[in-house]
C-alpha cells in the first residue's frame, strides 16, 4: 500500500470556511490528508501526480439516495400514467420495492456506486426499500460499496404499507447492520430510516428514533415530497408534517429530512430550532413534478442543506447546476442562490447533514482524504481562483473526473474504476433490471 501520495501542480479548493482557493499541492499520508500548501512542496512522496491543468476538489456529498432506482432507467413499463406523486408511488416505485430481491440490491448498489463515483461523488446516504428482501440486505448492499471503493451511508427504509411487522423487521435490520458497522469500522456506516410519516404510526416512529438515539446514529425521513404527506397528517393528526415529527422528538442533530417541499415558515423554524437538516433534491422534484423546496428561505434561516439525487441522475454537477437554476426560475429572483452556495451544499454542507463535516467535505490537513481531479484543459475560457466555483456548477460535468481518491486510495483512474472493470459492473445490472423489468410489466398487465 502506497503511505505517502503528493498531488500538485492544481488549482486547489479547499471548500473550507474560508473558502480558500490557490494553486499549490495536497499530501496524502495513509488515509489522511496531511497537507494542503500553496506553490511548490518541500518535501518528497512515494507517489507524485503531476495535476498541472486540473482543479482539485474535496469529494462530493450525496446527500440522500436510492441505488436501487438505477434499476429502473429506461424502462417502459405497462402502467397507466399517473396524475400525482401518490400514483407514481403506487403505479411505479412500490411494485419494484416488493419485485426486489437480495440480489437485485446488490446489483444495483454495485451499478449506482460506480456511476455516483465516477462522477465525483465519494460519499452517499442510501436507503433502501424492498418488503421481500429485508433482513441481510444492507450487507449485500454494502459488499458492493467495498467492491467499488466508495464511502457510504446505509439504511432500510422503514414502512408499515404491508403491516406492523414489515416496521419491526426494518427496525431490527437497522439496529443489526449498526452494530456490525459499528464492529467494522470501514467505509460504510449505518442510519436509521423510516420512509415518509404516512406510512408509518407514532409508535414506530418513536421506536425509530430511540434505537437511532441507543445506536448513535443519524435519522433520515423523507418529509411532506408531495401533499400526500401534509394532508395525511392534517387529516388525521391535525398538524403538519415537521410539527408531528417535532411532536415526537424526530427533529435533532443528525437527523436529515429529505426534500421538505411542502413546509411552511413555522416548520422551518422548528428545523432550524432542532438543528435538524434537510436533504434537497431538486432533479427528482422536477421529475416527480412535486414542486419546488423553499431552499433559499432555508438557507437564510441558518438550516443545514445537503444535495441529494434521489436514486435519479448520479451526475453531482447536474444537481449542483439544477439547484442553481431552479430556484431562480421558482422565485423569479436571479439571485436566490449563487454557485457558493451550491457547492457547499454538495461539499461540507452534505458532510454536515451527518455530523461528518470532521471527517469529509473540505481540503484540510487531519480530514479523510476524499478527493476529485477535474480536467480543465477542455474548459473554454480562464479557470483561476475568481472563476473556478461557478465554472463547477455551470460547466463541469461528470465526463470531466480524471482521478478520484477515497480515504486516500485511487479509486477512479483516468475516469475507469481501478477495482473492477467498468463492462462487468454494467453486465451485472442489466441481468437484473431484464428480469425486473419483464416481471413489473407481467404484473401490470395482470392487474
Amino acid at each position: 500500500m502506497v503511505e505517502s501520495t503528493l498531488i500538485k501542480g492544481g488549482l486547489i479548493v479547499t471548500g473550507d470556511t474560508q473558502g480558500r482557493i490557490f494553486p499549490g499541492y495536497v499530501r496524502i499520508e495513509s488515509d489522511k490528508i496531511s497537507e494542503v500548501g500553496k506553490g511548490e512542496p518541500r518535501s518528497r512522496s512515494d507517489v507524485v501526480v503531476d495535476a498541472t491543468g486540473c482543479v482539485v476538489i474535496p469529494g462530493l456529498v450525496t446527500a440522500h439516495t436510492h441505488l436501487y432506482g438505477i434499476l429502473l432507467r429506461g424502462a417502459s413499463l405497462n402502467i397507466e400514467p399517473p396524475t400525482d406523486f401518490a400514483q407514481i408511488l403506487q403505479r411505479v416505485w412500490w411494485p419494484l420495492d416488493e419485485a426486489l430481491t437480495i440480489e437485485d440490491a446488490r446489483a444495483s448498489a454495485l451499478a449506482a456506486s460506480a456511476d455516483m463515483i465516477r462522477n465525483g461523488s465519494t460519499f452517499f446516504a442510501d436507503t433502501y426499500s424492498g418488503p421481500n428482501s429485508i433482513e441481510g440486505v444492507l450487507d449485500a448492499i454494502a459488499d458492493s460499496n467495498r467492491q467499488i471503493g466508495i464511502r457510504s451511508m446505509l439504511a432500510f427504509e422503514i414502512t408499515e404499507r404491508n403491516g406492523s411487522d414489515e416496521a419491526e423487521r426494518g427496525i431490527k435490520e437497522n439496529v443489526r447492520f449498526a452494530k456490525v458497522c459499528a464492529r467494522t469500522r470501514g467505509l460504510t456506516s449505518a442510519m436509521m430510516s423510516l420512509h415518509a410519516s404516512f406510512t408509518v404510526n407514532d409508535e414506530v416512529v418513536t421506536e425509530a428514533t430511540n434505537a437511532a438515539s441507543e445506536n448513535g446514529i443519524p435519522l433520515t425521513i423523507h418529509t411532506s415530497e408531495g401533499l400526500v404527506d401534509l394532508y395525511h397528517n392534517l387529516e388525521k393528526r391535525g398538524e403538519r408534517t415537521v410539527e408531528r415529527l417535532a411532536r415526537l422528538g424526530v427533529l435533532r442533530p443528525r437527523t436529515v429530512l429529505a426534500h421538505c417541499v411542502h413546509v411552511n415558515d413555522h416548520e422551518l423554524g422548528l428545523i432550524r430550532k432542532n438543528n435538524a437538516a434537510v436533504a434537497h433534491n431538486p432533479m427528482s422534484n422536477m421529475l416527480n413534478a412535486v414542486g419546488t423546496a423553499p431552499v433559499p428561505d432555508m438557507l437564510a434561516r441558518g438550516i443545514t442543506v445537503g444535495l441529494g439525487n434521489d436514486g435519479w441522475i448520479f451526475d453531482p454537477f447536474e444537481n449542483m447546476r439544477c439547484a442553481l437554476t431552479v430556484h431562480r426560475l421558482a422565485t423569479r429572483n436571479p439571485s436566490a442562490i449563487g454557485p457558493e452556495q451550491v457547492f457547499r451544499m454538495a461539499t461540507i454542507e452534505g458532510a454536515r447533514c451527518y455530523g461528518l463535516d470532521n471527517m469529509i467535505g473540505s481540503i484540510e490537513p487531519g480530514k479523510l482524504a476524499d478527493l476529485v481531479l477535474l480536467d480543465a484543459t477542455r474548459v473554454a475560457t480562464p479557470v483561476d481562483s475568481s472563476s473556478v466555483v461557478g465554472h463547477l456548477v455551470n460547466t463541469f460535468t461528470g465526463r470531466d473526473v480524471m482521478h478520484v481518491y477515497v480515504n486516500g486510495r485511487l479509486a477512479v483512474q483516468n475516469g475507469k474504476l481501478k477495482s473492477i472493470p467498468d463492462e462487468s459492473v454494467s453486465a451485472v445490472c442489466r441481468k437484473s433490471a431484464r428480469a425486473l423489468w419483464s416481471k413489473l410489466t407481467q404484473d401490470s398487465e395482470l392487474a
